[in-house]
């Protein structure tokens, strides 16, 4: 069967930015009267575009293994053209353009008008704010800025992203009425750094009125915060959390670590002390809101005392939702530069392991608490004999969900109220109340 030549299959690695990258490359590709696949794994597209992620070890070697396997494909004539995109081509390009000679075409994360081109097709500035969605039709991410200002020692998102690049209010509300009137119901703010937001074209921080603007958008019944630095944090914004009905209660604030001299390391620009009396202020100011985090384990110097304050303030804390990860020992980063790799492999999983458990169980107990309350779900799919679905505590992918039975009488992307009936550690069940 001869492959028609103007289908794409266009391949997404990474976080919710480099979604938020590929629709609007699929928008213009669309735009272009070409054929468009989104992660396809059987497809007939003779194009294959690899959106990648460099961000840490593990989603380098991701990206480069889905790198090798379609340049396989061409080298077997069962694709003709392979481009790779994003944050690992912006940062590796001329390395894997030496290691990785199939691929037709390398591109960083700022070419879009280039790539576009390259394919033949005209790049239409007009259609800048609109995108092809690949989430669910009822949620959508919604990116407002690019890059990041932070000195963190250990990330490399400002080698590869650049400088902190805010997108104005009325943009960012225009872009939102445009995705509510396509049926998007739930959007989640999403950039290396909320917090910022603002501080680059407003001179101060404008995350509050940039989401008090959002809330009255016709449609949207939910926006959710995503990525808030905890230093320097916009306190202005709990009380419009605390106000607005379509504000959800929740917020993901990625600490990192509790220990004053990891902090310090970390050049987090704050203290233990002052982690504490954020986290108290918000659950002060917005009652029973959901505290998602982040945290590393096995940066250089972490000693035994550090990570054993690490599981106080978790278990201290309580928080809704965890996640982490291990030190990746990235080059061109300051730590990388200024300190040595000095923690084995084995210790830092071990370390993350032993939070993780510690998660489960604090996960479980607020699971219980749970039973018998009524609460607002929107319908995310149908799985099985359940349909799946999650309360304004719960972000997509990351977080846990709530699972509803009979699966019957509902509709995806829609609300629902659910009461739950049972639990496990990381998910919720239910029935329509």
């Amino acid at each position: 069967m001869i492959k028609p030549i103007n289908k794409i299959n266009v391949i997404t690695l990474g976080c919710s930015k480099n979604i938020v990258d590929s629709e609007v490359l699929l928008k213009q590709l669309d735009a272009g009267n070409l054929i468009v696949e989104h992660d396809s794994e059987t497809t007939d597209a003779q194009t294959v575009i690899i959106n990648t992620c460099g961000f840490i070890s593990d989603a380098k070697e991701e990206s480069i293994e889905t790198i090798l396997q379609y340049a396989r494909a061409r080298e077997k004539g069962q694709i003709q053209n392979l481009y790779v995109i994003g944050c690992l081509s912006e940062r590796y390009k001329e390395e894997l353009k030496n290691e990785i000679p199939e691929v037709d075409r390398y591109f960083g994360v700022n070419n879009l008008e280039q790539i576009v081109k390259s394919l033949g097709i005209e790049y239409r500035k007009e259609l800048l704010g609109e995108r092809n969605l690949v989430t669910p039709g009822h949620y959508a991410y919604l990116k407002i800025a690019e890059g990041c200002d932070r000195k963190c020692s250990f990330c490399s998102i400002p080698l590869i992203r650049g400088i902190h690049k805010s997108r104005t209010i009325e943009s960012l509300v225009n872009e939102a009425a445009y995705l509510a009137e396509k049926g998007v119901k739930e959007l989640i703010l999403i950039s290396q750094d909320l917090s910022y937001y603002g501080l680059d074209i407003y001179r101060e921080q404008r995350l509050k009125d940039l989401i008090d603007q959002l809330s009255e958008v016709p449609g949207i019944e939910w926006i959710r915060l995503h990525y808030l630095f905890p230093a320097n944090f916009p306190a202005d914004i709990l009380p419009v959390i605390q106000n607005k009905e379509n504000i959800c209660n929740y917020l993901d604030i990625p600490f990192q670590h509790i220990a004053d001299p990891v902090l310090k390391a970390m050049r987090r620009g704050i203290s233990g002390k002052e982690t504490y009396e954020l986290i108290n202020r918000i659950r002060e100011e917005v009652p029973g809101i959901a505290l998602r985090t982040t945290l590393l384990t096995g940066y250089p110097g972490e000693n035994k005392k550090d990570f054993a304050k690490l599981k106080e303030f978790i278990s201290e804390v309580r928080f809704d939702r965890l996640g982490v990860f291990t030190y990746s020992h990235e080059e061109g980063t300051y730590s990388f530069k200024n300190n040595k790799d000095d923690i084995p492999k084995e210790i830092k999983i071990q370390r993350a392991e032993e939070i993780m458990t510690i998660q489960e169980s604090i996960s479980g107990k607020l699971n219980k608490e749970k039973i018998g309350y009524i609460y607002k779900v929107i319908i995310d799919r149908q799985e099985g004999d359940y349909f799946v679905g999650r309360t304004e505590f719960d972000s997509p992918e990351v977080d846990q969900e709530v699972l509803i039975k009979p699966a019957k009488g509902l509709i995806t992307g829609e609300f629902c109220n659910v009461i739950i009936t049972g639990y496990d550690n990381f998910d919720l069940y239910g029935r329509r109340s």
